[in-house]
């Protein structure tokens, strides 16, 4: 598959010029049937079976799936309904103590700040890393997790659509003895992600981006020996090996993550988005969003290109006089992209259906009147 013939195949694009796959990517019409053909398949079908088994079924595939995409065990993975989702699971399973430490860094999205702002009212200590255009030094990021519990950061950065050194910053942290969590919702779909070079202790991730899967589609990865000392916030018939135990057994590996009854449409609808993003091939997509990028950059001054001028992901964020009213008068013409509140700019999401003819809207949009 093209990446023209795959636009094609998503209703919602239509004649918009739509730039906002950070936020959400519209899906594919077979994605939304596949989530539809799950729910009727379990609801019309399981009734002569048993339909947990028939919604089990449809996890595995799922977990299955996942893992296989992003290099992984089927084992580590365990279905969540966002990244949001996942971040909370691995942070109310971490045992923190008053004096405890979390860094993150500054560029984090709420989902990576807001369930350690919680934990803070418990007496863990938050530390945030500071950083310059997207960029983390590494000396200081050092420093900070010498003595820390858990550490969170972003692979790409949603402020500046930097790639951030995955594997050099686990390492880091990882020898100072802390658990490390990392924010990949950026990557799949738009860059090849494999987990097992990062090294993380978790990643957590979701469908409903660049890789035009439904919402209510994440996923968290978690190392096998990382998960075995977690005990997990909340616990349902999916978290353990038996219900009915006496003693509580919390399944091996990620899918102790997992609680209870829910919908098997969305993830079924994730694996469909998955293989048709396989279709057209990561690395092609990867290459085409570079392509679109660097025709978007090259018009825009230097000077307003708040993200790096060399090609690192589809998130091009650019500084303007009041970034809410550009995008409301974007949207007039037809042209959907968002603000962001730090740095205030506006943010420009290029994906691989993207056309040079949208790219070539928005630098007409931005130039002087």
């Amino acid at each position: 598959m093209t990446p023209r013939e795959l636009r094609a195949d998503v209703p919602g694009l239509g004649e918009t010029a739509y730039l906002n796959f950070g936020a959400h990517g519209p899906s594919p019409e077979y994605v939304v049937e596949a989530v539809s053909d799950a729910v009727a398949d379990h609801e019309f079908n399981s009734g002569t079976d048993d339909p947990y088994e028939t919604a089990f079924a449809g996890y595995d595939r799922a977990r299955e799936r996942v893992a296989a995409f992003i290099g992984a065990a089927p084992e580590e993975v365990a279905l969540t309904e966002s990244t949001t989702d996942g971040i909370n699971r691995i942070a109310t399973a971490i045992d923190f103590e008053p004096g405890d430490v979390v860094v993150r860094t500054d560029l984090e999205h709420p989902a990576g700040v807001l369930p350690w702002q919680q934990r803070e009212h418990e007496g863990v200590e938050v530390r945030v890393v500071d950083t310059d255009n997207g960029r983390i030094d590494t000396d200081a990021y050092t420093e900070a997790v010498a003595d820390a519990k858990l550490v969170c950061f972003s692979a790409i950065t949603w402020t500046h659509g930097t790639q951030l050194p995955v594997a050099e910053l686990v390492e880091i942290a990882q020898d100072a003895g802390a658990f490390t969590l990392v924010d990949a919702v950026q990557v799949p779909g738009q860059l090849p992600m494999a987990v097992d070079e990062w090294g993380a202790d978790a990643v957590v991730a979701a469908g409903h981006k660049w890789l035009l899967g439904p919402w209510g589609t994440g996923f968290l990865y978690v190392d096998r020996e990382a998960a075995e000392p977690l005990t997990p916030g909340a616990v349902g018939y999916r978290s353990v090996s038996d219900p009915t135990a006496d003693e509580l057994s919390y399944k091996p590996g990620a899918k102790r993550f997992e609680i209870g009854t829910t919908s098997p449409g969305p993830h079924a609808g994730l694996i469909e988005a998955i293989d048709a993003i396989e279709s057209v091939g990561v690395e092609t997509i990867a290459d085409r969003i570079a392509t679109l990028t660097d025709r978007l950059k090259a018009g825009v001054d230097d000077d307003a290109l708040v993200s790096p001028q060399s090609h690192e992901s589809g998130l091009v964020s650019i500084a303007v006089d009041d970034p809410a009213a550009t995008v409301e008068r974007f949207a007039d013409e037809g042209v959907v992209i968002r603000s962001l509140p730090e740095p205030d700019v506006i943010r420009v999401s290029v994906h691989a259906v993207s056309t040079a003819a949208e790219i070539d809207s928005v630098l007409e949009l931005l130039a002087p009147s």
